[in-house]
This record gives C-alpha cells, sequence and structure tokens, in this order.
C-alpha cells in the first residue's frame, strides 16, 4: 500500500494486513546464543543496512530519579523527594524540556511523596506512575487520581521464558490485558518493553506494539511505549543488526509497527559505557522521548544522567528552552552536602575537576583566556568558575584563585594572594616540593590546608554532624510528640513508645521527659547494655537549666544543642528536643533524645559508602 508523505513529498510504502509482522509463538526461548554467549563478553554483529537519521518534531526528556534511581541508593526521604522534584521542575523550564517524572506507588512513605510533589501544582514534570503488569497494582494509579502509569512489560524470552515461565502467546495476551484494564479506568498506559536489546523484535516486540496501537486507534487513547536497554546493549554503530542496534529499534517501531516518534521512549543503562550516546541516538532516530536520572543514579551502572541529557538537548536543538542549567549545579550541591553522596571529581559538568586541568601549561592557558581549556562559559551555565590544579610553578596568586572558587566568594569578599592564610597555604605548597615532590597538589590536601589555615570560611565537621542529627531525629522528635500517649504526660503510657523508639533507631542513646517545670517523669529509657550507667538518672530529678529544656519552653521548637559528654557514659553526645502540647496547644513537657557521636559518624561513613 503506497501512503503519501506530506513532509518528504513521495509516496512511501506502508504494510498492509498482509504484510504484517504476527506473533510467533516458540517452544524454546531464542536467546541468540551467537551474540549473547555468557561466558564471553556480547558480540556485536552487522546487517550493512545504513539508515539516515529522521528526528521527532519534537524531543523532551522523561525522569525515573524516585523510580529507578532508588533502586541504587539509600531511599530518599519525602522532604528530599519534595526537594529533588523542585531542582527537576527549575531544570523542566516553561516548555516541560522535562516532561513527565515517574514515582513508586506502594509504600505510605511513596504516596506521601507522590502528594506532596502532586502538591506543588508545577505543570512539568507531569507526575505518572509505575507499576507490575498486574491487574490489582492498577488500582494504585487509580486512587492516587494520576493520569498515566508505566506498566512493567518484559519482551526477550530471557524474561518471559527463563523468569516469567510464560510462552510468548500468554506474555503478549496479559500485556495486552493490563493496557486494556488501564484504558477501562481512564489512564494512559505506558508499557516498558523491559530488555528490548535481547528480544526478537519481528517475532515479539512489533507484533506486539502493533496490537497495543490498534487499542489506541480503537480507545482514541495514546498509549506509550518505552524502550528499555536493560542491561545497556545497545549500540549506535552505522550497519549494526538488531536486536542490539539503537536506530534501528527506533524505526523498527515507527515505520513497522506505526508508533508515532511522540509515543516512543528511550529507556538506557551504563553497563557498556553508552547510556549518554544511545539515549541523544534514540532522538535523532525519531523518538521524542530519553529517560534519565539526576546523577546518572539507576540499578547496577545507572541510567542516562538527566544532567548529561539537559546539556545534549541545548547541544541538538540550539536553543535554551528556558532552562535553569544553573540548577544542575545545586543538585550537585545538595547531593552532596545533604545527602553525603560523593560525586567522583572527574564526573562532568557536576565533579569537582570536571573544569579543571593538572597540567601545568594548561592551567598557565586558562589564567591567560579561559576559553582556550574550558568546555564552554561554565560560570555562565553552570555557577562554576574554572578551577586550576596546584603545583610549584603556580604562585600565590593561584592560591587565592583555587581558595576563591572553593568557596565560591563574590567580587567584593574574595581573598588578596597576601591575605596571610593565602602566603602560609602557599608556603606548605613549596615546603612539599622542597622534599621532592614531583606531582601537583589534589584539592583533598588544598581543602586540609585551607581548612586549617582559613578556618572562619568553613563549616566544622562538628557544625556539619550537628546538622545530621537535626535531619536524623528532627522528625522523628516533631512525629513522637504528636502521639496520643506521649501528650497524656503520663508515664506509664509514654515508657513503652520511647522504648519502641530507642529499638528501632540504634543512633538513640537515651529518651526521656520532663513536665514543664523540667522534672523528669519517665524511667530510664535505653539499650539494655547502657541500662547500668544511668543508674543515677532518677525520676523527679530538675533538669529545668538544661539549654534541650530551655530552647523549647522558651520557643516552642524542635532544638539540636551543641556537642557535649555524657555524664552518665563519658561519651561525645547530642541532644535533640522538642516540646509536648495538650489539646490547647499548651506546653506541658519535653522529651528529649540523647544522641552518640560515634554512631552519628559510623552512620555518616555507612552512607557514604552506600551502606545506609
Amino acid at each position: 500500500m503506497a501512503r503519501w508523505n506530506a513532509q518528504k513529498r513521495v509516496l512511501e510504502h506502508e504494510h498492509s494486513q498482509f504484510w504484517r509482522h504476527r506473533l510467533v509463538d516458540v517452544a524454546e526461548p531464542n536467546l541468540m546464543r551467537s551474540v549473547f554467549p555468557y561466558e564471553e563478553v556480547p558480540k556485536v554483529d552487522f546487517d550493512h543496512k545504513l539508515l539516515p537519521i529522521d528526528p521527532a518534531e519534537d524531543i523532551f526528556i522523561t525522569d525515573t530519579t524516585f523510580r529507578d534511581g532508588q533502586q541504587a541508593r539509600p531511599p530518599y526521604t519525602v522532604k528530599q523527594i519534595e526537594t529533588i522534584f523542585d531542582f527537576l521542575h527549575r531544570l523542566s523550564g516553561p516548555n516541560g524540556v522535562i516532561r513527565q517524572a515517574e514515582f513508586f506507588l506502594y509504600t505510605d512513605k511513596d504516596r506521601e511523596a507522590l502528594e506532596r510533589c502532586l502538591a506543588r501544582g508545577y505543570r512539568y514534570p507531569e507526575i505518572t506512575g509505575w507499576i507490575r503488569a498486574v491487574e490489582a497494582d492498577m488500582q494504585l494509579v487509580v486512587d492516587m487520581g494520576l493520569q498515566e502509569t508505566g506498566i512493567l512489560s518484559s519482551v526477550s524470552d530471557y524474561h518471559i521464558f527463563l523468569k516469567l515461565k510464560w510462552s510468548r502467546k500468554e506474555a503478549l495476551d496479559r500485556y495486552l490485558g493490563i493496557a486494556k484494564a488501564a484504558l477501562e479506568k481512564g489512564i494512559k498506559p505506558r508499557c516498558h518493553f523491559e530488555d528490548i536489546t535481547r528480544a526478537d523484535i519481528y517475532e515479539f516486540c512489533i507484533p506486539l506494539a502493533i496490537e497495543l496501537m490498534k487499542l489506541r486507534e480503537e480507545s482514541g487513547v495514546d498509549i506509550k511505549i518505552r524502550l528499555c536497554d536493560t542491561m545497556g546493549f545497545g549500540v549506535t554503530y552505522p550497519g549494526a543488526a538488531l536486536p542490539r542496534s539503537v536506530p534501528k529499534l527506533v524505526r523498527a517501531f515507527i515505520d513497522e509497527a506505526g508508533v508515532p516518534g511522540h509515543l516512543l521512549e528511550w529507556h538506557g543503562h551504563n553497563d557498556f559505557h553508552k547510556v549518554l550516546v544511545n539515549a541523544s541516538t534514540a532522538w535523532l532516530y525519531g523518538c521524542s522521548g530519553a529517560n534519565g536520572t539526576l546523577l546518572g543514579f539507576g540499578e547496577r551502572t545507572g541510567n542516562a544522567p538527566i544532567e548529561g541529557l539537559i546539556i545534549e538537548y541545548l547541544a541538538l536543538r540550539g536553543d535554551s528552552a528556558g532552562i535553569d542549567t544553573t540548577a544542575i549545579t545545586d543538585v550537585a550541591e545538595y547531593f552532596q552536602k545533604e545527602l553525603g553522596y560523593r560525586i567522583p571529581p572527574n564526573y562532568p559538568f557536576v565533579g569537582e575537576d570536571f573544569n579543571a586541568t593538572r597540567a601545568g601549561i594548561h592551567a598557565d592557558g586558562l589564567v591567560k583566556d579561559e576559553e582556550i581549556y574550558n568546555v564552554f562559559n561554565t560560570q555562565k551555565i553552570l555557577k562554576r568558575p574554572i578551577s586550576i590544579i596546584i603545583t610549584d610553578k603556580s604562585g600565590v596568586a593561584s592560591v587565592a584563585y583555587w581558595v576563591n572558587s572553593r568557596l565560591r566568594l563574590p567580587p567584593e569578599s574574595r581573598l588578596d594572594k597576601r591575605h596571610p592564610g593565602i602566603v602560609k597555604i602557599h608556603k606548605r605548597i613549596m615546603e612539599e616540593y622542597a622534599k621532592g615532590r614531583n606531582t601537583s597538589i589534589s584539592n583533598e590536601e588544598l581543602e586540609r590546608w585551607s581548612r586549617r589555615y582559613l578556618p572562619e570560611y568553613f563549616v566544622s565537621e562538628f557544625d556539619r554532624l550537628k546538622a545530621r542529627a537535626h535531619s536524623l531525629a528532627a522528625h522523628l522528635v516533631a512525629e513522637v510528640v504528636e502521639n496520643e500517649a506521649i501528650k497524656s504526660m503520663d508515664p506509664e503510657l509514654q515508657e513503652p513508645v520511647l522504648q519502641t523508639l530507642v529499638d528501632l533507631n540504634p543512633f538513640i542513646q537515651y529518651i526521656y521527659i520532663t513536665d514543664s517545670e523540667g522534672r523528669k517523669i519517665t524511667r530510664n529509657i535505653t539499650h539494655i547494655v547502657d541500662k547500668a550507667k544511668y543508674e543515677s538518672a532518677k525520676v523527679g530529678e530538675d533538669l529545668s537549666d538544661r539549654p534541650w529544656f530551655v530552647g523549647p519552653m522558651k520557643d516552642g521548637k524542635v532544638h539540636v544543642t551543641d556537642f557535649y559528654t555524657s555524664r552518665y557514659t563519658s561519651a561525645l553526645c547530642i541532644t535533640v528536643s522538642a516540646p509536648i502540647r495538650n489539646e490547647m496547644e499548651e506546653i506541658v513537657g519535653v522529651l528529649g533524645i540523647d544522641i552518640r557521636f560515634e554512631d552519628l559518624a559510623k552512620m555518616e561513613e555507612m552512607e557514604k559508602a552506600g551502606r545506609g
């Protein structure tokens, strides 16, 4: 059948029903062992057919930071999800470059975070769900009032036969069934074709896509398909063969299955270092959506980094689209300072050294004219001034430049090269080279010396851990003081609640409640190994002069003390406290939680190591 293409101004061949690809049900899985031998590195084979680029009219980014991204790190708190969602909104710009963000729906925390983000009222990114191909899960989407959801639809024989233990026919019927169930409930289905780069394209994937497009035509509701390169097998090489060829995958769904480009998304993983180029290539061959996560967090090696997709979008479109690119740097700082994540120094766009050089001759060039060695105006686009790597040839001015850049001081506050602290740092550097050193000074060393000689410009480790203690315990305290048993001011009702809190939170050393006069009314609630240490702490003890008591009584807020040495355990501690109010909102007592510094520091180290 021939149909006129108004854009290309020629008649194009369109398959009739006699040419349509049909499902081929097989008794044994097609695991393509010649390409995926498992005992060897996967192979890239070629069919030597070349395709021209044919970008979609509209290209955009979709986000999975709160879904796939959370499978690679400790789960975000509700507050953290809210803050990160705000960053995504800034990066979206007025035209919705980041068009959608998908959320888990399974836990109370998932749903609370989703509700809070919905309450922001942002047009972009639109919030969507993600569920398994189980009809019962669809009710979660309905309950949250979402208009669209992703549906896991595994398409390779590895998944259909080996994991799900289905036949291809059974898989196709189940996926169509859940898509129909979504349509019946007024929800747009987005079918995630999992493991597409190991799938039988023409004998399962295209027939499934054709059936989904039939449903779209019958219902009048758009059905999206996400092409999921689950194992990162996709390649962009000209002439590469299916199923690994990204260009041919995209064109097969558009040309053979009749899926419009604006209903296609690419979702990749970085197992073979190709995640960003694969996503960009999908754009170039007609796929509108490229899916990613902030900083590339995702299962195993991660997904396409949103910040990389943003820069690639700007490069391909030649238009800023109102995107606030400085949010990229703010995201990086938030992940490092608030979430304790250490970004590799050489990580593009957000790593400490991404726009720095260690070569002395390059550093000299940067000082003369930053455009010589800087990829673009990183100060304007990312709020990231160029960085110089310090050696014995750098001079005092270069040290001052490094410190001012590290501290991000405004022009009126920058330190002069004659500042005593700068001179001391330079002297320390020269002492290193006098001892025979022949490598550049690391940022870690410069940071350490800057903290020593310029302490007033750095937040102390204690201050940072104090803030960490606040984030850890403040929400706990705020929730506990709203408990009816706690508000009763009856110790017999309060103590079981406090003991449960201690048992569930090992970092809590000691927990107690006083009345409004500062007298302790609860027995000693602590871990069993510490019981003997608190024998001198008695019910009725007057604690009204303690800072943790005075603060909440004075302003009615949660308070965090400075670090101090516990008179019971001799350990370095910090106390978080909050007022207890009655039904008249009068303060009737104060709840205090002691946290041991050692436990807090251990938690920090575990989270940095990814074991939070």
